[in-house]
């Protein structure tokens, strides 16, 4: 239970989360160049167990970077430009930078088949891609069934069907300094496709404010983020909307650290537990399916895990699920609910309400 807080009813704590939307908002200034740029922004573990390290002012370097060197591939305001990558830095800094521009992002998974793939870059009229080698096929196989697309910039190797360059070529030309449009708050900043749970898939097209108006029920689902020490991460792919919603950008609006740890093959219980041990991680959002998998190889929890706060959604866990977290984590888990189109919509706080 946090200090300020016990006996008071749910209004008068949601009264603590009003806030105002500014008429002028960019959403990549915002977690960017608005943060301390002395401050650690983003630690990134390799599959090999390597790492690096990421502060606020070297995120609005590279991606200031990259944003010039999207204007130079003819990328203006309001052009689209899909990302398909997985959890990296990349990730975050092609974000940023598209935002800067005053383009909108399409993030798309990097396990979609050619056909998913095509469906998206199709109806969103992407102009350029933004991928890695692993994915690059997959797009070079629809290509010719893609008359927007005009470049990919890819995170190594290079296209043999398409013209491309790579991100580093970009950063590595591209000025420090950028001056990011001028966005009204209303202006469109991500476009992202839901799962199609009735019919095909819709794309959600989300303006600046998005991020805005996702923090009261981040801050809340983990028990008044931010807190001194908070460090999170998440298994969720930042392709979708609970991975960059519910975990990248608000991590990043309030100035705190973020973990991304890229993984191409099937969640590692014992790893992820160990990943957050040493990062030390406080923060998590862990989703039913990373948790039942954690429950069914019995892990044993690292000594120096000291997670604050534990946020779940997707589905429901269950009491027995909730009991079982409760037990390892020496947390209560904070579940919501929302959509691609409408996230947060609904969340539980037994913490702040008991």
């Amino acid at each position: 239970m946090l200090e300020g807080y016990q006996g008071r009813t749910i209004e008068e704590i949601s009264g603590a989360f009003h806030w105002t939307v500014p008429v002028r908002y960019n959403l990549g200034v915002d977690c960017s160049n608005r943060q301390p740029a002395q401050n650690l922004a983003l630690i990134h573990e390799e599959l090999d167990g390597s790492t690096d390290r990421y502060t606020f002012g070297r995120l609005t370097e590279l991606s200031n970077r990259l944003a010039n060197g999207l204007v130079a591939c003819g990328i203006n305001r309001g052009d689209r430009v899909a990302v398909i990558l997985p959890q990296h830095p990349a990730t975050a800094i092609a974000h940023i930078a598209i935002y800067k521009v005053g383009a909108i992002a399409i993030p798309m998974s990097t396990l979609f088949g050619p056909d998913a793939l095509e469906m998206r870059l199709q109806d969103s009229a992407a102009k350029l891609v933004v991928t890695d080698e692993r994915t690059l096929p997959k797009v070079e196989e629809i290509a010719d069934r893609l008359p927007h697309l005009s470049q990919i910039l890819l995170l190594g190797g290079e296209s043999g069907r398409i013209k491309s360059q790579t991100i580093d070529e970009l950063i590595r030309d591209g000025s420090a300094d950028f001056e990011a449009a001028d966005t009204s708050s209303e202006d469109p900043a991500l476009l992202i496709y839901t799962s199609g749970t009735t019919g095909g898939p819709k794309g959600a097209l989300h303006a600046h404010r998005v991020l805005l108006g996702h923090l009261p029920g981040f801050e809340l689902s983990h028990d008044f983020f931010p807190q001194d020490g908070d460090v999170f991460w998440t298994p969720a792919d930042w392709a979708w909307i609970g991975g960059l919603m519910d975990g990248l950008f608000p991590t990043l609006h309030h100035g705190r650290c973020i973990v991304s740890f890229e993984n191409r093959s099937a969640f590692d219980p014992e790893r992820a537990l160990d990943m957050m041990a040493r990062h030390a991680v406080r923060n998590a959002f862990l989703p039913p399916t990373a948790l039942k998998l954690m429950r069914q190889a019995d892990v044993v929890i690292p000594s120096k895990l000291r997670l604050r706060s534990v946020m779940s959604g997707g589905e429901a866990l269950g009491e027995e699920m909730l009991a079982w977290v409760s037990d390892r984590f020496r947390v209560t888990v904070n579940e919501i609910y929302g959509q691609t189109a409408v996230s947060y919509t609904h969340l539980t706080l037994p913490t702040i309400l008991r």
